[in-house]
């Protein structure tokens, strides 16, 4: 039986190498991370929402394990473009037929596109990340984390994944994320949703 003051224990819903070894690193000491049971297969992420769609991620998971699960949604919101990518980030370009769903660099490619010529004034975006916890009883715990930012004119960075080449944080020193490594868990969407929904599990 688990002691009381043992760090909670979570079964990620995310297959992605990428974003598994972030939570990891934010989560560090705060919650125990299990990984996803091989066999158990995506979720169609089809919500209208990040919300949504990190609860269907966990639910899923929560179901297939019997155990809490943990999971989330992270949208791109960029200003010049109404909001867009936001929940469709990740299918950016295959919502086009310019690539794949999940290629960074398509998805990257056509937001640029996109922008054009629009001066960096006007290019100001956000990054938006929805955690959720899912609990065998129906319970959950949901926390939110963003951060500003603009998109670069093109990638800059070998570091991060997704859009973190284009992402200039205005919290930051005009590094992109892509540039900044693990130096942007401090600041990142990621590591104040995850941070924030760490806090909200040992409150509870």
């Amino acid at each position: 039986m688990r002691d009381v003051t043992d760090p909670p224990r979570l079964v990620v819903a995310s297959a992605n190498p990428h974003k598994v070894a972030e939570m990891g690193l934010v989560l560090k000491g705060l919650v125990v991370l299990e990984p996803r049971p091989i066999g158990v297969p995506d979720v169609v992420e089809d919500g209208d929402t990040l919300e949504a769609n990190a609860r269907l991620k966990a639910v899923a998971i929560c179901k297939a394990t019997g155990e809490a699960a943990v999971a989330d949604d992270t949208g791109l919101e960029v200003d010049a473009l109404g909001g867009a990518p936001g929940v469709h980030s990740a299918r950016y370009a295959a919502s086009n037929g310019s690539g794949a769903e999940g290629d960074a660099v398509a998805n990257t490619t056509r937001l640029l596109q996109e922008l054009g010529c629009i001066p960096r004034g006007r290019r100001t975006a956000r990054f938006r990340t929805v955690a959720l916890v899912r609990r065998p009883d129906g319970s959950e715990v949901v926390a939110t984390g963003t951060v500003e930012g603009y998109i670069a004119e093109t990638p800059v960075g070998d570091g991060g994944f997704g859009y973190d080449p284009v992402f200039v944080p205005v919290e930051g020193d005009g590094r992109t994320f892509a540039e900044m490594g693990d130096e942007k868990h401090a600041i990142s969407h990621r590591g104040r949703a995850f941070r924030d929904l760490a806090r909200r599990l040992v409150e509870i």
